[in-house]
């Protein structure tokens, strides 16, 4: 399921509050233009953009430290996603 602009928003917004959500986004939209010049692909897939949401631990910081790992290696996200989820659990 892809999710809507608004709906991101929206998603951005509840993991990093409203006052960091606007640069989250613009964050998110760079790393739509990464991901085009080294995939190819207009956006990285919804699952990639959770996994930065979750392993940003709603900081700002650290979301810039995981969607540059995103572009560079989405597998590594994944794995880090992963066991933040179940330690959440």
């Amino acid at each position: 399921m892809v999710v809507g602009r608004a709906a991101r928003a929206a998603q951005v917004e509840a993991v990093l509050g409203r006052a960091h959500a606007p640069a989250a986004l613009d964050l998110l939209e760079l790393a739509e233009f990464a991901w085009h010049d080294c995939y190819g692909e207009i956006t990285p897939p919804d699952d990639v953009v959770d996994d930065i949401l979750i392993c940003s631990r709603g900081d700002l910081a650290q979301m810039i430290r995981v969607t540059r790992l995103a572009v560079e290696d989405s597998r590594d996200l994944r794995i880090a996603a992963d066991a933040l989820r179940a330690e959440d659990r």
